[in-house]
């Protein structure tokens, strides 16, 4: 039980963490947005190309400026929409309660356990089968040796067998 708490304390402490981390980026990004600023025009003198001049050089920077803040922006949104799977992801694991952790847990090895089973039930069911046709070949010929069976009870031969609704585990015997 320690060892379950203490994995579900660390995945909702991870998550603080990145959730915090999220956070204070997205305030930087913030602070560096609000000081990008598009300055006036500003023209150097009255004359014509003087002033197309300083039109052309404030739509180069007023670009430059436009694509930071556009880039900025995006970085907050992609930011904000992992900040937002994080809380819900906090959330749940929250609601989460040690109980329930741990019989996921269970789960979890008793799958892998069932999983074992029914494959090792396979190659018992072969190697049954493999017996009972030697059997089957030498049964007649044992007899006239040694006047008894080679061997009995092949009737009756079963392995076990692990199947799940979801829900419910049920272990069952299958006949070779």
């Amino acid at each position: 039980m320690l060892k379950i708490s203490k994995n579900h304390g660390n995945l909702v402490d991870k998550l603080e963490t990145d959730i915090e981390a999220i956070c204070s980026e997205i305030e930087a990004l913030r602070r560096e947005r609000q000081q990008l600023s598009i300055g006036a025009i500003a023209p150097v003198g009255d004359s014509p190309q003087a002033l197309a001049d300083a039109y052309r050089r404030h739509a180069r920077e007023t670009a430059e400026v436009s694509a930071e803040v556009k880039g900025i922006d995006d970085a907050i949104a992609a930011l904000s929409a992992q900040l937002n799977q994080k809380q819900q992801q906090s959330i749940k694991l929250q609601r989460i309660s040690p109980m329930e952790e741990q019989v996921e847990e269970g789960r979890t090895l008793a799958r892998g356990h069932a999983e074992r089973i029914n494959e090792l039930a396979g190659e018992l069911a072969a190697e049954v089968k493999g017996l009972k046709a030697i059997a089957d070949q030498i049964s007649p010929s044992y007899w006239q040796v040694y006047y008894k069976p080679f061997i009995t009870g092949f009737k009756s031969i079963s392995v076990p067998y692990v199947r799940s609704d979801g829900d419910v585990w049920t272990i069952v015997n299958r006949v070779v």
